[in-house]
């Protein structure tokens, strides 16, 4: 005679939810899988570090026959690693390259495997931003650096380069750095508010480089609002020479443009995150 025998239940194993450092990984390895990332960002930079190179070579015609060996370069020349062009540019690459981090989820309809894979929308925006601000530190330090040192090689055959401890260049590499991540962020935010590709870097690009040009220096009201663009917080930032005596143009203060550097990029990613929790995919 069988004994039957009760067969023991099925037991099922859950997966831990996703911890920060795997969202932080995933977005890592979403970006670094996109190659046009990677050729945008080397374009931008050899552009940038280019334009430092040109702007080096014009003042090195101009300081020709000069007594510059005696008196010491002039003010504004270390400055020639930073030429706006350049930087412009690559402002641009990092305001776009945000975005693109945030909108290419959206347009390809990724955006609801991973809301469905992690129902924390808010960490996974953290994640981007955590990914998006690490990038571009790292690229606006090898591009500041690097346009730095091209800049002042060019110079040094006027004896008038200067070293990275010059008063001034902290500052100003300092400042060249950060703004790419700054950009990066503000377009990052402008991605997950606006979802749609075109008109995210159309309002990416007119908020960072066109709407400063919109206000006058001349006026009280207009500059100060035009001081708090992350554009002329930059140009403030680089800037060691003072305003010339009787000028008519108001001039940003430099705590103010660190305030600046710290408010876009916060306000950019808080908004994200508390939009992202209330809309639908």
């Amino acid at each position: 005679m069988n004994t039957l025998t009760s067969a023991p239940a099925p037991r099922f194993v859950t997966e831990p939810p996703a911890r920060f450092g795997d969202l932080t990984a995933s977005e890592w390895i979403k970006l670094r899988s996109l190659r046009s990332t990677w050729w945008t960002i080397a374009l931008g930079a050899l552009f940038a570090v280019g334009s430092a190179a040109v702007a080096a070579v014009a003042d090195y015609r101009n300081l020709a026959g000069s007594a510059t060996s005696t008196q010491g370069p002039p003010v504004f020349l270390p400055f020639d690693a930073f030429p706006p062009s350049g930087y412009m540019t690559l402002m641009l690459v990092a305001g776009s390259v945000g975005a693109i981090t945030a909108v290419s989820e959206y347009s390809t309809g990724l955006i609801r495997t991973t809301t469905v894979a992690v129902p924390a929308r808010g960490s996974v925006v953290l994640a981007k931003a955590t990914v998006t601000a690490a990038l571009w530190t790292a690229v606006g330090t090898a591009v500041s650096l690097a346009s730095f040192f091209v800049a002042q090689a060019i110079l040094n055959g006027r004896h008038a380069g200067v070293g990275l401890t010059h008063p001034g260049v902290p500052r100003a590499l300092a400042a060249s750095v950060l703004v790419m991540p700054v950009c990066a962020l503000v377009g990052l935010g402008l991605g997950v508010l606006i979802r749609h590709s075109a008109a995210t870097i159309t309002v990416c690009a007119f908020t960072l480089l066109m709407l400063p040009t919109v206000f006058s220096p001349r006026r009280r009201w207009s500059a100060d609002i035009q001081h708090a663009m992350v554009l002329t917080a930059w140009r403030r930032l680089i800037q060691n020479w003072q305003p010339q005596p009787g000028s008519l143009m108001l001039t940003a203060t430099v705590p103010g443009s660190w305030v600046v550097y710290a408010v876009w990029p916060l306000v950019a990613v808080v908004l994200a995150v508390l939009v992202v929790r209330r809309r639908d995919v």
